[in-house]
């Protein structure tokens, strides 16, 4: 059943020669050919180590991105990746620069991730292949806007959904059955400081909710019944610190309760930067399944493993525990720089979740 009991975000850390492929290309040392070999290489390997390591939906680790959210953005009709802008302000660092931009009317007619996603089906073998694309709520909040192309918001909201729609049938067609959509945008909400943001655009707060239920909602709005669609709400992750803090609660209702065509939910509550459980309250489907990100990919550190199933315990007080899967709070590396941690306490902490997951949901 996917989301799988012991799951995983979806990136990992970059080996050493892809590292190094990448800068050789940027520096025109090597052919973009080259640098593909390169990839397809290690993304092969990643996906037996994956398998080796007790998982069951299998990423390409995002090896072919620089960004987790960018380079799927940029790829769109009307929407352009440059590095001239400075990068996000997150707790104690700037990131490096990047950035996208609108150039024309938002859309999908084809892009280099469904290719991507082939490659990995190609090689998952018996494993799940699970694709990682941002959400459109990545593309609302994180674009810079162009008024000439768009005086209004609402022709923007529109062809931002038909674009996902379009790309959703996409992957489906090359044989997704697993898609999942990563979205920092959630967490402008769960602040009085990301609410500030969001004002300071001329943006009110409660009116913003509804617009990220909404992309979410009619952009899934026909998806295939057997399509498998989760959602990772994160706080930021780079270089192993975070973008923004607080609870779930100002969106609670929203994120548990109304959005109807999500399937999975993979949370951050990994340390108190996340708040409680409580928000858990309002989710109405049974068939919703909850993904507890309880230990951290920032770190090598193993947590303890019983406070872990004592707060699995906990969610399990206002969810089913059926209903109830485990992960690290967010991937390894959300950019080519990665976290701070080794490959090996990489896997020692997914083998960690599994071992958990198996103590908890087979004993």
């Amino acid at each position: 059943m996917i989301p799988f009991r012991n799951d995983h975000v979806g990136s990992f850390l970059r080996p050493a020669n892809l590292i190094q492929a990448r800068e050789q290309y940027k520096s025109g040392n090597i052919t973009y050919e080259q640098l593909t070999v390169v990839e397809d290489n290690e993304i092969i390997r990643i996906i037996e180590k994956q398998k080796e390591n007790g998982i069951a939906a299998v990423t390409d680790g995002e090896f072919r991105r620089s960004w987790w959210h960018f380079d799927f953005l940029g790829g769109l009709d009307g929407v352009e990746l440059y590095e001239e802008t400075a990068g996000p302000q997150f707790h104690n660092m700037v990131t490096r620069k990047g950035g996208i931009r609108i150039v024309g009317k938002v859309g999908f007619s084809t892009h280099p991730f469904i290719q991507h996603f082939e490659f990995l089906k190609k090689h998952a073998g018996d494993a799940v292949a699970k694709q990682t694309i941002p959400s459109p709520n990545m593309l609302l909040y994180r674009v810079e806007y162009n008024e000439d192309i768009y005086k209004d918001r609402e022709p923007f909201l529109q062809d931002t959904i038909a674009a996902y729609q379009k790309a959703i049938q996409a992957f489906y067609d090359a044989g997704c059955r697993y898609l999942q959509l990563d979205d920092t945008a959630w967490a402008d909400l769960f602040s009085e400081a990301g609410h500030d943001k969001l004002r300071a655009k001329g943006w009110d707060p409660a009116e913003e909710l509804k617009i990220m239920q909404r992309m979410i909602n009619e952009s899934l709005a026909h998806k295939p019944k057997d399509l498998v669609v989760t959602m990772h709400i994160c706080r930021g992750n780079y270089k192993s610190n975070y973008f923004t803090t607080g609870s779930y609660d100002y969106a609670s209702e929203v994120i548990f309760g109304g959005l109807e065509n999500v399937d999975g939910l993979f949370l951050e509550f990994d340390d108190e930067r996340s708040g409680g459980f409580e928000s858990l309250k309002y989710v109405n489907r049974k068939n919703l399944k909850v993904v507890l990100g309880l230990l951290t990919s920032k770190s090598g550190e193993l947590e303890d493993k019983e406070q872990i199933k004592a707060r699995i315990a906990e969610a399990a007080t206002y969810v089913p525990l059926d209903q109830l899967c485990l992960s690290p709070q967010c991937g390894f590396s959300s950019t080519e720089e990665g976290n701070i941690l080794t490959e090996e306490q990489q896997w020692r902490k997914l083998r960690f979740v599994k071992e958990i997951a198996d103590e908890v949901w087979n004993s």
